[in-house]
This record gives structure tokens, C-alpha cells and sequence, in this order.
């Protein structure tokens, strides 16, 4: 017998797991996510990823602006569901809504928790340097991703991924990890492991005041940083002929010198100790583009300092 449930979710990368979900012949009986936020040139209003695959299936969207009043904690316990499925909503769940669930809300979290608990665990992860990752699913709790975790899967850090190449496979792995775990739970097989309390770490929001690139730093950890915010929001260097450029896939590279100056014609950097080669670049109002194809527009001759 399929299980009644609520999704809460609200990005793309909440998507896959409500595709599976739904394909998988559950029932969801309705959504929650963000409400329609500002975005393009226009700066109209845009429905969030999840609201749109909602209305393809024709499941009932909710936009609260909070979960911490009265009547919109009644509104969940009215739709009569078993449990709630939670990706990356954005919303914090108070504890009466937790509880009016019979079987609990499962949170599906891109970390191997206690690591990386919070809101950029994906980011915080490769700019850390981790060589692992993985998503887990949690049966949610009031503290931080604090809850029992119910399954896992684990995934290798390759070591040229970008957030976004992390972010889109463990969206899939996730999805699916997330129907395994409902499948137990309609069976009443579902096993809860409390987290360790040893290893705990905090994935903050990233902050536009630590996205520049500090040259200064050891190489490893300058092509983390560029990598750990790739595509978004993109670790960035100035140039006088281009003024601020992003960097959207380095590799290590051969070399070194004072830290920001241009080594060759194929935008090898010195860093703090060796050197990073830069791959993929985006100036302002422009499409990302391959090194070469940036520097028949941008010449940076060796020797140049980058800022």
C-alpha cells in the first residue's frame, strides 16, 4: 500500500527525488516550497523548480512564508498524510509540524552528517578538500540536521568536481536513496542509527565577501575554492582588460612565482606555493568559455598580475 505523503522542497536539486517519488506510485498530496521569487532581467516573479513539476502532475502547491503559526500548522495536519519527504525546502520546520506526521519527516541531506551539517554542505565539502561525500537520509529533528540517520550513500570526490558536477549526481542518487528508504518505511523495516557526536561540522552560507581568489594561498586550496563555488556563485579575479572574471574549472599546474602572475599562454597562475591552471572562465554579461577560447577575446600575456 503506497504512502500518503507531503513534499517539501524547493531548488533543482529538490526535483529528481519528487519525480521518483511520484513514479514510484506514492501518493503526494501536496507541496511545499518557496514562493515565487524575483529573477531574469525583468526581475519578474518566477514559480521555484518544485512548484513547476508540481503543477505538471497537478499536486496542490503551498507558498507559507513561515510553518510557526497556528493556522498553518492545523493546514499541514489537514491534509491527513503519513510523512513528509524534505529536500532542501528552506523553511524551518517547528516542532508541531515534525510531530504531525505518524511516521516522521524524512530530510534528505547532500553530506555525510555530522559532517557538513546546514545550509552549503555541497560547496563546504569540495572547498574543504574532502575526497568523499554522499547523501544521506535523516529522519528530521528540531536541532540542525541533528536526527537518526536511516540510509546512505557515499560518493568519491573526484579531484577536478565542481559543486555543480557534486550537485547534480547526488540529486540522482539521492532521489533514489529516498524511495529505498520509503519503501522500508511503508514496510515498517525502516532502521534509525543516531549520528555520532564526534566530527561535527557546520556548512555556513557561502558569503560574497569569500568568493574573490587569494593567490596567496597554497595551490590545492585555490583550486578548491574555484571549484567549491562552480557554476554559483563563482570564485572571481579582476583584470584590467576584462574587469572581474570568474573562474568556473582549474586543474593543478606546473610552476610557480609571485602569487597571481599569468606563467604562460594557457592561464597558469602562481599561487602561495605552486600553481593552478585556469580551464574554464566567465566574464561579466558573458557565456562561460574554455581558457583558449577566453584568451583570443582577452589576451593576458605571461607576466600579467591578476588581482
Amino acid at each position: 500500500m503506497a504512502l500518503r505523503l507531503v513534499f517539501m522542497g524547493t531548488p533543482d536539486f529538490a526535483v529528481p527525488t519528487l519525480l521518483e517519488i511520484v513514479g514510484s506510485g506514492h501518493q503526494v498530496v501536496a507541496v511545499y516550497t518557496r514562493a515565487p521569487q524575483p529573477a531574469g532581467r525583468g526581475m519578474a516573479l518566477s514559480d521555484s523548480p518544485i512548484a513547476r513539476e508540481a503543477a505538471r502532475f497537478k499536486i496542490p502547491v503551498f507558498t507559507p512564508t513561515s510553518l510557526k503559526e497556528p493556522h498553518a500548522i492545523e493546514a499541514v495536519r489537514a491534509h491527513g498524510a503519513d510523512a513528509a519527504v524534505v529536500v532542501a525546502y528552506g523553511l524551518i520546520l517547528p516542532g508541531a509540524v515534525l510531530n504531525a506526521f505518524p511516521l516522521g519527516c524524512f530530510n534528505l541531506h547532500a553530506s555525510l552528517l555530522p559532517r557538513w551539517r546546514g545550509a552549503a554542505p555541497i560547496q563546504r565539502a569540495i572547498m574543504a578538500g574532502d575526497r568523499e561525500t554522499g547523501v544521506m537520509v535523516m529522519q528530521m529533528a528540531e536541532g540542525l540536521d541533528t536526527g537518526p540517520i536511516a540510509m546512505t550513500e557515499r560518493l568519491p570526490v573526484g579531484p577536478d568536481a565542481t559543486a555543480g558536477d557534486l550537485h547534480d549526481t547526488l540529486a540522482r542518487l539521492g532521489a533514489g536513496l529516498m524511495v529505498v528508504a520509503l519503501g522500508a518505511l511503508e514496510r515498517g523495516s525502516l532502521h534509525l542509527t543516531p549520528q555520532p557526536q564526534s566530527g561535527v561540522t557546520y556548512a555556513r552560507k557561502i558569503e560574497k565577501n569569500e568568493t574573490r581568489i587569494d593567490w596567496n594561498r597554497p595551490r590545492q586550496q585555490v583550486h578548491d575554492h574555484c571549484r567549491g563555488l562552480s557554476p554559483f556563485p563563482g570564485a572571481w579575479f579582476e583584470f584590467s582588460g576584462a574587469g572581474r572574471v570568474k573562474v568556473l574549472r582549474t586543474t593543478i599546474g606546473d610552476g610557480g612565482g609571485t602569487p597571481g602572475q599569468v606563467l604562460d599562454d594557457k592561464l597558469t597562475i602562481a599561487c602561495g606555493d605552486g600553481a593552478v591552471r585556469l580551464v574554464e572562465l566567465q566574464r561579466a554579461g558573458r557565456a562561460p568559455m574554455p581558457a583558449a577560447e577566453f584568451l583570443r577575446g582577452t589576451p593576458i600575456a605571461r607576466g600579467v598580475m591578476l588581482q
